[in-house]
């Protein structure tokens, strides 16, 4: 799965996000709209993705950083376990502030002709201090390979 160039309102959505990534999918044979395609990315996450997050939260609790499902906005409608912040037709933005850095993740929707849809994920992260760049670091090895397994999951059904 390709990376593709970054959106360009990333800045409006994150402002100083100093790490941006964006991973796509085609989707064709169907019609999907932004909240299906969301849906389908986070729905039965694989049990190695699972495990790997128990792991991450094990290892950040003692930094004070938000690892329950309780500490991540309860009064917002989620998708996995992200917030949803905002909605369009075409955009679903997701993401959370903490103490270590905020971040944002765009799934989108763009319509290709022929009855296909790229499915992207972009990932806007703007770290606030020592502890959220190093945690970013410890982080994307590990990114890079569950994004793109999970926007996968938008292609089937």
């Amino acid at each position: 799965m390709p990376v593709v160039p970054v959106v360009s309102n990333a800045e409006q959505i994150l402002p100083g996000a100093s790490f941006t990534d964006r991973f796509a999918v085609v989707v064709s044979g169907e019609r999907l709209d932004v909240g299906t395609a969301a849906e389908r990315v986070f729905r039965h996450r694989p049990s190695w993705i699972g495990a790997l997050m128990a792991l991450r939260n094990l290892l950040v609790r003692p930094f004070g950083l938000k690892t329950r499902d309780e500490d991540l906005a309860p009064e917002l409608e989620r998708k996995g376990m992200f917030p949803v912040l905002s909605q369009s037709e075409r955009q679903m933005v997701l993401g959370l502030d903490d103490r270590h850095l905020d971040f944002r993740l765009l799934v989108e929707l763009k319509e290709l002709g022929g009855g296909r849809q790229e499915v992207s994920a972009t990932t806007l992260v703007r770290p606030h201090n020592m502890l959220g760049r190093a945690y970013l670091c410890a982080v994307m090895p590990f990114h890079k390979i569950i994004v793109p397994a999970m926007l996968a999951r938008a292609a089937k059904p």
